[in-house]
């Protein structure tokens, strides 16, 4: 009586041998190319489907209690779906490698009963479209989204600032003094789109254009504009400036759109992250580490330089100290923390972000409450033991080299 069986994952199917060798049953994969190529991903994540299921459930009621197999994490998962049986991992199977080097001679015919030659443009067909599976799996991955909107939201912030300085130094031909009374990018743009000539810029325009601006600098703005030493402005060049202002606050209309679009995504991608340093930081480390499912097997270490690799490098090369923090920086309690406090803090929230960030990738639970709690008790004692900048050792002084080459010793000749 056979006591074990043997378990050989191929691209047709599954066959199972015992350890001469020999042939003791066979599942052929059911299903179209796509089907086929689906079961075949499924098996390569760990995934047991139905024909390897049904094929140990057909052995175990032979009998066979004792299986083995060329797949860790496969063979974890049919344990437990299926009962009462034991199933080993081993890499390589000497049987299943001797399986493979006389398979076209002793087995094709016999499992599958085909020609190399079909069966080789089976396989052909099968992985091309596994390939076009995985690559569909990949761009469907919703966290591809969210850093391709940080990413956005970058770009507009660096397009919209370059527009801004562009428009302040048009018009502030016209109007000059409007350049210091306004520091706001967002307002400057809005005066220039809905008053434009300066002529208009009274009181009561200013505060209908821009109602929460305040009576009193409304009033500095009309008073500036009347007393302005710019030059005069023709209507055919107010309407082109008038157009970049209009494209600038359309910039940050759309920034807004992606900020909130990225703030309810993260909340379905990588809420325990949202929830731990918010939506669009969260966004950021992200999109700097590839994708949530690299981030989540990131160390801690590297998620606190992530963003500071040129720093990073520079200090391997012996250039500068290494950085204490990457884009993490942007946390507030980070970049509002004294200069020596601040690595201690970007340490322990790198930390938390990495159990935070496998929770998202491969649990699901949801955990930011205990680890915001925790993170928050760790800064407060951070805070509290390091409130006073370290003392400086007095650096050791360096002796004086010597000028000039040293004296050789003359050789008598």
């Amino acid at each position: 009586m056979v006591a074990e069986a043997y378990i050989v994952l191929d691209t047709l199917g599954v066959v199972a041998l015992d350890k001469d060798g020999n042939v003791l049953d066979k599942r052929l994969y059911s299903g179209g190319i796509e089907d086929i190529a689906r079961k075949l991903n499924d098996i390569e994540a760990g995934r047991p489907v139905d024909e390897v299921l049904d094929l140990i459930n057909s052995l175990k009621d032979r009998g066979i209690r004792s299986f083995y197999i060329e797949h860790r994490e496969l063979a974890r998962n049919i344990l437990n779906v299926v009962k009462d049986v034991d199933v080993k991992s081993s890499t390589p199977l000497e049987v299943a490698k001797a399986y493979r080097d006389s398979f076209i001679d002793k087995y094709l015919g016999v499992v599958y009963g085909i020609g190399p030659e079909e069966y080789f443009r089976r396989v052909y067909e099968i992985t091309v479209m596994q390939t076009r599976l995985k690559l569909r799996q990949s761009a469907e991955r919703r966290d591809l989204f969210v850093a391709q909107a940080i990413s956005a939201v970058d770009d507009i912030d660096k397009i919209a600032n370059l527009v801004a300085s562009r428009l302040r130094e048009w018009y502030g031909i016209h109007f000059p003094e409007l350049d210091d009374l306004t520091r706001d990018h967002r307002e400057y743009a809005t005066l220039v789109y809905k008053l434009g000539d300066r002529s208009k810029f009274t009181r009561e325009n200013i505060m209908k254009a821009l109602p929460d601006l305040g009576g009193e600098r409304a009033s500095r703005i009309a008073e500036a504009a009347s007393k302005s030493v710019g030059a005069s402005i023709t209507d055919w060049d107010l309407d082109r400036i008038k157009a970049l202002a209009k494209l600038y606050l359309d910039l940050q209309d759309i920034r807004r759109e992606l900020t909130q679009y990225i703030d309810e995504a993260m909340s379905e991608v990588a809420p325990n992250i949202k929830e731990l340093v918010g939506p669009l930081l969260g966004a950021r480390l992200i999109s700097l580490a590839g994708g949530l499912s690299k981030l989540a097997l990131m160390p801690a270490s590297t998620i606190q330089v992530l963003g500071a690799e040129k720093a990073l490098f520079r200090a391997l090369r012996g250039r500068g100290k290494p950085p204490k923090h990457g884009v993490i920086f942007q946390f507030p309690e980070i970049f509002r923390a004294p200069r020596w406090q601040r690595g201690k803090i970007a340490r322990a929230l790198a930390a938390k972000l990495a159990i935070a960030a496998k929770a998202d990738a491969f649990t699901g639970n949801f955990i930011a409450p205990r680890l915001k709690e925790e993170l928050m008790k760790r800064i407060q004692e951070i805070k509290t033991l390091y409130a006073k900048p370290p003392v400086r050792k007095p650096e050791a002084k360096q002796q004086a080299k010597p000028h000039g080459k040293p004296e050789r010793e003359r050789r008598g000749r």
